[in-house]
């Protein structure tokens, strides 16, 4: 590219941000964390800072110390030495009122293809804080077509252990 920068595996940049594009596996999982102003804060900092990657066990390392657009992340996915390196950017930073967080994009190297966003919102209706995450993707090699419906279900089960790895109130 032009700018130096790796292409990302897929031209729906953004996508998160919407509905799943056509061809890809959706995903999104909202739970509610607890309430609270401070817990909102505290949750999206926490985000920013790869909270969620690390407390899964799967981050690497990343160009910043928090999330920022054209940030290279690198996170292994897989088990023990059956792990690979899953090299991704991140696409663009939520830092709204009752909205934080950052999605990042699969670069070549990733096995899937797509982006997925890691964010927490705060409700002031009624004072509740919610994680998100929200994912679209589609095999990027022939292990993980083959691996089909067991990728998928991988992916909800993480995108679980991704929220529970976030502060909680209540």
């Amino acid at each position: 590219m032009a700018d130096g920068l790796e292409p990302f595996t897929y031209s729906e940049l953004g996508a998160t941000r919407g509905v799943a594009p056509e061809g890809y596996h959706g995903l999104r999982l909202r739970r509610r964390i607890g309430r609270g102003r401070a817990l909102f804060e505290q949750a999206g900092a926490q985000i920013l800072a790869y909270r969620v990657q690390k407390g899964t066990g799967i981050f690497r390392s990343a160009d910043t110390p928090t999330a920022e657009p054209g940030t290279a992340v690198t996170v292994r996915l897989g088990v023990g030495p059956f792990g690979i390196t899953a090299p991704c950017r991140v696409v663009y930073v939520l830092d709204e009122p009752d909205r934080r967080g950052f999605a990042y994009g699969t670069l070549p190297g990733h096995p899937a293809s797509g982006e997925e966003l890691f964010a927490v919102e705060y409700d002031s209706a009624d004072d509740m804080v919610y994680g998100l995450i929200v994912a679209f993707s589609r095999p990027a090699t022939w292990y993980t077509r083959l691996g089909g419906p067991v990728m998928r279900l991988t992916q909800r089960f993480v995108a679980g252990r991704y929220l529970a790895t976030l502060p909680t109130s209540d």
